[in-house]
């Protein structure tokens, strides 16, 4: 039975925040707001975690999983970044793009593409997400929460407690965030592609 906070979407209270971080910390999958719909979540380079996240959204072995970021400089850390797209990625930083880049050494294994050791990376425009990220003091692990044979995330915190509550360790609702995916961006090669066109404007990149 999963735990489900009503986190104010202006002002989130800290006591809450730090509650839904520590059942982050011991192993939990939650479900957290961002700025374009809700996401599933959880530590860093959680095995366990990790692999109930993949059951639940049936996601193959080259899936790319995405870190959500506090601010660019953390971004850096996770995912290499070259002096040609610095400044591209950064004016869309926060913002609704996932970015795929080459992985660092701190990236878990176990996240990364197995071939191309890539990871998708993003920072989020959400003020709920952001007091997670800073009570964590790390990246968290996250999945758009797209269920199998759907198109679009769920997007009422009610429906996703009552149909995922004893898959979950902690629902967030953070009010209506939207129930568009993000735009995924491949930044690996010579020129931007486009993955995913979502609620992110991608002409920048094309």
């Amino acid at each position: 039975m999963s735990q489900f906070f009503q986190i104010h979407p202006d002002n989130p209270q800290q006591r809450l925040v730090k509650q839904a971080a520590d059942i982050l910390r011991n192993g939990g999958v939650a479900v957290i707001p961002t700025d374009c719909a809700y996401a599933l979540a959880c530590r860093i380079g959680d095995k366990g975690a990790t692999e109930t996240i993949s059951r639940m959204r049936q996601l193959g072995p080259k899936h790319n999983f995405t870190l959500l970021c506090r601010d660019f400089s953390e971004l850096s850390v996770y995912a290499k970044v070259d002096n040609s797209m610095f400044r591209l990625l950064k004016a869309h930083t926060p913002g609704a793009f996932t970015f795929i880049l080459p992985g660092t050494r701190d990236v878990p294994r176990l996240l990364m593409n197995p071939k191309k050791r890539t990871i998708g990376i993003r920072v989020p425009d959400n003020r709920i997400a952001m007091a997670l990220l800073e009570e964590m003091g790390e990246p968290l692990m996250t999945s758009s929460l797209i269920l199998p044979g759907e198109e679009l995330p769920l997007s009422d915190p009610y429906e996703i407690r009552e149909r995922l509550e004893h898959q979950l360790d902690v629902v967030i609702d953070g009010g209506f965030c939207g129930f568009e995916a993000t735009t995924v961006i491949d930044m690996t090669e010579e020129a931007p592609e486009l993955l995913r066109q979502g609620i992110g404007d991608a002409s920048a990149f094309l």
